[in-house]
């Protein structure tokens, strides 16, 4: 359910509120019942029929309807709304294990995450800076990207939670050319059909053949190539400022990214209702909402669930073509 003092308790339950049938799969929300049932009195929602202790779904569970699994990762500890606190990181973190845990025995077929708060984490001792790297380690993934996904544009990552000194240091040939793999296998499985990427360039206009810089040359033009010799259909680098302009995302499927904010900024101006964060190249699907903890409206009743529905509806797509 993600960070307990943000939005995740409430678009959690307002998920339970939609049928496995409107879903098309069932849902076990991983959380702190006490916490959940305050937060549906708050905001008038109700709470799921079918509630277990955590040894109890790991034993037995119905195989239709919607569980809450009570974790009592709070341990009965208080929680003040829309701040960032030491416990919820650690409550947070602790549904993110057993949901890895879930997966990887088979319990259940994907990981949608809610939001969480990398600060409370880090205040918690958690090492990892989101949930990507957490996955990567715990699910033993040797190499993995984000995709933040939607129907009006698809983006990939290069790099991703790191200062922007370290990113140009962090590109190599052979990272560029797993990110374009793993975004090619991706949207086959997600669209059915082979991608039209487009690539960024990491410097100002594309380095300017060398004038602002040399990675477009050395680094991500030379595996541009190496994916077209495999049979991608791909161009680039093409000028960052230029990429995401409605000419170019009208004829191409997906951007390739070479940090952070370089498609997060354009993704969430034109999807952030609908955006779905998914992690590739992990061993199990993992898709997650694509916007923060939102404290500032925390247990007020307004959170939209549209993004954490979008992830779940594209968990479901991509644990179908899995098992295809």
């Amino acid at each position: 359910m993600g960070d307990p003092a943000g939005v995740g308790p409430e678009i959690g339950l307002k998920a339970l509120g939609q049928s496995d049938k409107e879903l098309g799969c069932q849902l076990f929300l991983l959380g702190d019942w006490s916490l959940l049932k305050g937060v549906a009195e708050r905001c008038d929602l109700k709470m799921p029929e079918c509630v277990l202790s955590k040894s109890a779904w790991q034993k037995t569970c119905p195989s239709h309807g919607h569980v809450l699994v009570d974790l009592e990762a709070l341990n009965g500890q208080t929680v003040q709304p829309g701040c960032i606190q030491a416990h919820c990181g650690l409550a947070s973190f602790r549904y993110v294990e057993e949901g890895i845990h879930a997966a990887m025995s088979g319990a259940v077929d994907a990981v949608v995450t809610g939001p969480i708060h990398k600060a409370a984490w880090n205040r918690a001792g958690i090492s990892f800076p989101g949930h990507t790297e957490a996955f990567t380690e715990k699910m033993g993934a040797s190499d993995t990207c984000m995709m933040l996904y939607s129907e009006e544009m698809v983006c990939t990552f290069v790099t991703l939670h790191m200062a922007l000194e370290k990113v140009s240091c962090s590109i190599s040939r052979e990272r560029v050319m797993r990110v374009l793999d793993l975004t090619h296998e991706a949207m086959v499985r997600l669209r059915g059909k082979s991608p039209r990427m487009l690539v960024c360039g990491l410097n100002p206009h594309a380095g300017e053949e060398g004038l602002f810089g040399d990675q477009e040359q050395t680094v991500i033009r030379p595996a541009v190539e190496q994916a077209k010799g495999r049979g991608m259909i791909v161009e680039g680098p093409m000028a960052p400022d230029a990429c995401f302009l409605f000419k170019h995302r009208s004829r191409i499927d997906c951007v390739v990214c070479m940090y952070h904010d370089q498609g997060h900024i354009p993704f969430k101006m034109l999807a952030f209702e609908t955006g779905v964060n998914i992690t590739l190249g992990l061993p199990r699907v993992r898709t997650s909402v694509d916007h923060g903890t939102a404290f500032d409206i925390a247990w007020s009743g307004r959170a939209d669930p549209s993004s954490l529905l979008a992830a779940i509806r594209c968990a479901v797509k991509l644990s179908r073509k899995g098992q295809e």
